[in-house]
């Protein structure tokens, strides 16, 4: 390539350090061309600009060190780990390593001169830094400080910050030379009713901050250059999501109708009658399955409001009418729960149910494929197994997707489109216990058709919740273990917010260990994402049926299986969580008839709108209401549960932080539609792109 070539459009592996190994890892960012990393955008900076005096730190700073290594040694104790003090003259500092190599030892040699970037803590032996990035440096060369703010991106598993802003820079570079080039993808006059400026310069000054910005302007998402970004990706999104529904709305679908007789047996045979909300989401989702054109609606209930059931009632509609069901969720443990109730459910009718799995075995598995392909069974329940191209139905009628928020608003066209066969498709039921303000979900699922089911049944016990401080942890695992001598079941969630899911792990590992050390008698599980999905399931199938007393996981947990013995949820660090996904963690007790309780077990001083969230969680069980106070304070969390959100992966934007732009947003959507169309598919490739990748696969 000669040296001036433009290499917008190239693949990220025109970069220097890219081969197939880190392209994948990139993939998996959603970065797959040059120009993708431009838009791959901070999470946080930190200030690296200059070098602070160890005599002048402070408990809970972040900052930049230099110094002499003074003495390194392994100490031994409950933990091996690595100590190292440097000096600057000014005072003096420890460097603390629970994780690393004699090479690393090697490295820190007394006499070596490092400079250091980590939060200050205070330690046994004074002020220390705990795994604290650094490099060895020339005492005599004057010292190079970064002249931008450091930018902290999103990575994952296999790809470090360091790396991934080295190619960042490398891209950064070429956008400068003008060999790689954003286009100005927005009609002038849709820039004008947006205000937004040249979005070159925005991504510019996002990447490289310079030291006298505002940091809680960029915290708080309030620069200009973050405006200008947000609003164009908020457009991209709401017309990623309108071009859905004209779609969807084009779609022909055969009208299903129920049989009454067989709906009367099932609500009948369920020994409870159904709430009121129940009625009259049922109403609405049959009355949409009657018509010519594909449902498309979310059931959105809290935690045990009963959307199993309300799906059920759907399932029967579409199977009285000739046609299959099938229901698909996020968890193989998930998927055999509702297994087991619709099966027990539809036996009684004398309606055959199957489950499908990727660990079944062969022989098995190909004779549910052929009834599946025959029409002998009405209803399919399973994981994303069900996605694979070996799976053919006969008659497919209805899909049901729960918790569709693992899945992601564009994985489930592929299910729907197993069930069409060019003339007609069929209707689809997405299911999330995730609340959310009615006006954030008209936004967020632009797409879908919107029911509530906002009543609980009668008879359930609220979860009582309690907000204690770390220094009381003793006092709340001798209560743990009280409850589990007595014969109940608890969890220990860690919450542990970092950009590695090994740190993540670590973090659940260590507190399984400490609390097996201190309750030697119990039966201790442990779950986190970095476990395989067999071993993570095996572990909740042993705690549900009670061979483990206490689970100690990660978030991994917030959608799980109901466990009625569990009583007790002990969440560790719960203010690095949004109120919506605590009160999804906390819905996993209180799911039978003990009295169950969830105890937030905060560490250190808690800020005014901390103590303000966590307050909400304590005064009400209604997640609604929740997700209502969550939206009023904008806390840190996601409201919409997790960055996947069930809408495409935001960049940039956030919902609740950016919703006084969308009214503004869908007036530019309603414009580009009307006078711009041209324009909608290249603004939605640039902000979509794994949208695009799967609408076209």
């Amino acid at each position: 390539m000669s040296a001036r070539e433009v290499v917008t459009g190239q693949p990220v592996q025109y970069l220097k350090g890219v081969g197939p190994r880190v392209a994948e890892k990139l993939a998996r960012l959603g970065i797959h061309q040059v120009e993708d990393l431009l838009f791959h955008l901070p999470l946080r900076y930190e200030d690296r600009t200059r070098i602070v005096s160890m005599g002048a730190l402070r408990p809970g700073e972040s900052v930049v060190v230099q110094g002499e290594i003074q003495l390194t040694d392994i100490r031994f104790g409950r933990r091996r780990m690595l100590l190292s003090r440097i000096s600057d003259g000014t005072g003096s500092l420890m460097l603390r390593f629970f994780h690393f190599s004699n090479a690393q030892k090697e490295q820190l040699a007394r006499g070596v001169t490092l400079r250091c970037y980590g939060e200050v803590r205070k330690g046994a032996q004074g002020l220390e830094l705990i795994h604290p990035e650094y490099q060895r440096v020339d005492p005599q060369a004057t010292p190079e400080v970064e002249e931008s703010l450091t930018a902290i991106y999103p990575v994952t598993e296999g790809l470090h910050q360091l790396s991934l802003r080295q190619l960042i820079n490398q891209a950064i570079e070429l956008l400068r030379e003008g060999r790689l080039q954003l286009a100005q993808l927005l009609p002038e006059s849709i820039r004008t009713e947006l205000g937004i400026d040249d979005i070159r310069d925005a991504v510019l000054y996002l990447h490289r901050p310079p030291p006298d910005v505002s940091l809680q302007q960029l915290e708080e998402g309030r620069h200009p250059a973050q405006r200008a970004l947000i609003l164009e990706e908020l457009l991209a999104h709401q017309l990623g999501l309108q071009r859905l529904r004209l779609e969807a709305d084009t779609h022909r679908a055969p009208p299903l109708v129920p049989d009454d007789t067989l709906q009367a047996r099932f609500l009948d045979g369920l020994g409870f009658s159904l709430t009121g909300a129940q009625q009259r989401v049922c109403t609405e989702i049959l009355a949409d399955m009657a018509r010519g054109t594909a449902m498309q609606r979310l059931v959105q209930g809290d935690v045990g409001s009963g959307k199993t059931v309300v799906a059920a009632v759907a399932a029967l509609a579409a199977i009285a009418s000739g046609h299959q069901a099938a229901i698909m969720a996020p968890t193989e443990l998930l998927a055999e729960q509702h297994f087991r109730n619709f099966d027990t459910w539809f036996m009684a009718l004398g309606i055959s149910c199957a489950f499908l799995s990727g660990r079944q075995p062969a022989a098995r598995r190909r004779e549910t494929l052929a009834a599946l392909a025959a029409g002998e069974i009405k209803l399919a329940v399973g994981t994303h197994a069900l996605f694979q191209d070996e799976v053919v139905f006969q008659r497919l009628g209805l899909v049901i997707i729960d918790e569709q928020h693992r899945f992601g608003v564009h994985q489930r066209l592929a299910l729907r489109e197993k069930g069409g066969d060019g003339a007609h498709w069929p209707h689809q039921l997405i299911m999330t216990a995730t609340p959310i303000p009615r006006t954030l979900a008209r936004t967020a699922y632009a797409d879908l058709d919107y029911s509530v089911i906002d009543e609980l049944p009668p008879g359930r016990t609220p979860v009582e919740t309690v907000a204690i401080s770390d220094a009381r942890r003793d006092e709340v695992v001798a209560r743990l273990h009280r409850a589990c001598r007595e014969g109940r079941q608890a969890y220990w969630v860690c919450t542990l917010i970092e950009e590695s899911e090994s740190l993540q792990a670590q973090a659940a590992e260590d507190t399984a260990t400490q609390l097996r050390e201190a309750l030697g008698d119990l039966r201790i599980g442990l779950v986190h994402g970095r476990m395989k999905p067999a071993d993570k399931e095996a572990v909740m199938a042993a705690f549900k049926v009670g061979e483990i007393q206490l689970l100690v996981a990660t978030t991994v947990i917030e959608v799980g299986v109901d466990v009625p013995n569990a009583s007790l949820m002990v969440i560790e660090n719960p203010e690095r969580l949004g109120l919506a996904q605590l009160h999804q963690l906390r819905g996993r007790v209180g799911r039978g008839s003990t009295a169950s309780t969830c105890v937030l077990l905060y560490h250190g001083g808690l800020s005014q709108r901390a103590r303000e969230r966590l307050a909400a969680l304590r005064e009400t069980n209604d997640g609604f209401l929740i997700a209502e106070k969550d939206l009023q304070l904008r806390g840190a969390g996601e409201l919409l549960g997790t960055r996947q959100s069930g809408m495409v992966r935001m960049k940039v934007a956030d919902l609740e932080r950016d919703m006084e732009y969308l009214p503004r947003v869908q007036k530019a959507a309603a414009l580009m539609l009307r006078d711009h169309a041209q324009a909608i598919e290249p603004l939605i490739r640039r902000w979509l792109v794994e949208a695009e990748r799967v609408r076209h696969a």
